[in-house]
């Protein structure tokens, strides 16, 4: 059969998987949204319905002054005795820590933290003992992928941190994951940085502490040298088996807007690419260590169709799952129901680090549009295409005095510019629509049957080339300004 990448598409980065019975599940960084470290479940590995997340309490996560691309790092799950775990980093405060459960549909424990820094943390389980990895500095101040021994019921180190591989000379090593496969240990890992440079690389020993041989052929993987291949950044996997004995690598990748315009928007993505043994107990990955757009494979039946979701609505989407909000939401500014949203406004704007009313779909595909129905009192209210506080776009209703308006705004790093406006006269509620390309934005607003653009704006500017950070844009519904109340309804967004 044939499968397409991504697997998961939108802002779904660093992606970690485990198969427990017949049963795969994974998890993502989600950053400075809230809940934190989205769930996943698949029973085919093409095909991922979210479960969940792991961290859905403001005990579990500290967000509330958490920059943009701060937050939740790089998360690992791991399975052992029945019990679940969910290990990360809060890159804001420094703090490496993991939580748990022994019910997947269920609620996570409380954070248990483990006294080693770096970021990308690994739980390792053999023989009643629990490895803790990271990337960072051992405790003799010797840098590389970091190990040491603790007591998983409190987190408690038992043995000093110690560095057991320096890489193959990539920058920013990171994403370590140790396995136990054909009488080895394999050590694998990222370097190259989660941009244009990024691969995959391992080792192998005969001990998990190591000593460590490289892969005499690494990168494993990457597709850094691909110029004018769309599919690029590709990084930071973990490697999972089959019921058939076949290992596959999920791991990151990113598709840029155009094959030779060196810009993505849409965030890092979940990609599944074949690895192959040889012989000599070393493994490859991909074609020739690249993965592609489809892979044609026999390791999938052929009556596993992949779906495609193309339609999000009110209807269709669930509020706890694939909505999420900017750090911890106050619940009373938000009423939620199965075919109507209510925001309540603050002061709090789109513009600065904190929480404004605001809740998000990731931006899945290129070529969308989407729209809603939107009536308020006062304030404003409306579409927020929104990278970060610096870098997002709008169409909006706004009331004033003298009225109500429809307002395109543009915020570009410094820039802020509100670029068109319409009177609406006393009408306080419009259509607002937004369509996308690969390239564009396109802003507009239907209001008595007729439809009028009020503009463009390139996506270029929305991505990480130029916002920087770490995650991808996303489709907000917000609320602003003191005691506004908005409501939105017939959501609809189409991918094609």
């Amino acid at each position: 059969m044939k499968y397409n990448n991504p697997v998961v598409k939108g802002f779904y980065p660093d992606p970690s998987v485990i198969k427990v019975h017949d049963t795969y599940y994974m998890v993502c960084s989600s950053f400075q949204y809230f809940p934190g470290a989205p769930l996943f479940e698949s029973k085919d590995l093409l095909n991922w319905k979210q479960i969940g997340h792991c961290l859905t309490r403001k005990s579990q996560i500290q967000l509330e002054t958490v920059n943009s691309s701060g937050g939740v790092f790089a998360p690992t799950i791991r399975h052992n005795d029945g019990r679940f775990y969910m290990v990360t980093t809060n890159d804001t405060t420094h703090q490496n820590f993991y939580v748990w459960t022994d019910n997947i549909y269920g609620e996570w424990s409380e954070p248990i933290y483990v006294d080693q820094g770096g970021i990308d943390p690994d739980l390792y389980f053999e023989d009643g003992k629990t490895l803790f990895m990271s990337n960072g500095v051992d405790d003799e101040g010797v840098g590389g992928i970091v190990q040491c021994e603790l007591e998983i019921e409190t987190g408690r180190k038992l043995t000093p941190s110690r560095s057991i591989w320096n890489g193959t000379g990539g920058r920013y090593l990171e994403s370590p994951h140790l396995y136990k496969m054909n009488g080895y240990y394999y050590l694998l890992a990222a370097e190259g940085g989660t941009e244009y440079g990024h691969m995959v690389t391992y080792a192998r020993g005969n001990s998990y502490s190591g000593p460590f041989e490289a892969y005499a052929h690494n990168p494993v993987l990457t597709n850094r040298n691909l110029g004018g291949y769309e599919l690029q950044g590709v990084g930071h996997g973990d490697l999972v088996q089959d019921d058939l004995g076949n290992w596959w690598l999920f791991h990151l990748g990113f598709r840029q807007i155009g094959r030779w315009a060196t810009y993505h928007h849409l965030g890092r993505e979940v990609f599944l690419t074949p690895i192959t043994f040889g012989e000599d107990g070393w493994f490859t990955a991909g074609h020739e260590g690249t993965t592609l757009t489809s892979f044609e494979t026999n390791r999938i039946p052929d009556t596993v169709i992949q779906q495609d979701k193309k339609t999000y609505t009110f209807a269709n989407t669930d509020w706890n799952l694939d909505w999420c909000y900017l750090r911890h939401p106050n619940a009373e500014h938000y009423q939620l129901e199965s075919d109507k949203l209510t925001l309540t406004g603050t002061d709090v704007t789109l513009d600065v680090p904190a929480s404004p009313t605001f809740i998000g779909l990731r931006q899945k595909d290129f070529n969308a549009t989407i729209s809603v129905d939107v009536s308020l009192t006062s304030g404003e209210a409306g579409i927020t295409i929104y990278m970060d506080e610096n870098h997002h776009y709008e169409v909006a209703i706004r009331g004033q005095q003298d009225g109500y308006k429809v307002i395109e705004r543009l915020n570009i790093g410094d820039i802020k510019s509100r670029e068109h406006e319409v009177d609406l006269g006393n009408k306080q509620h419009a259509t607002l629509v937004i369509r996308s390309s690969q390239e564009r934005y396109s802003f507009l607003f239907q209001t008595d049957g007729e439809e009028i653009l009020l503009g463009t704006a390139q996506t270029r500017y929305l991505s990480s080339e130029v916002a920087g950070g770490f995650t991808g844009v996303l489709i907000g519904l917000y609320a602003s300004g003191q005691d506004t109340s908005a409501e939105f309804t017939n959501f609809k967004c189409d991918y094609h």
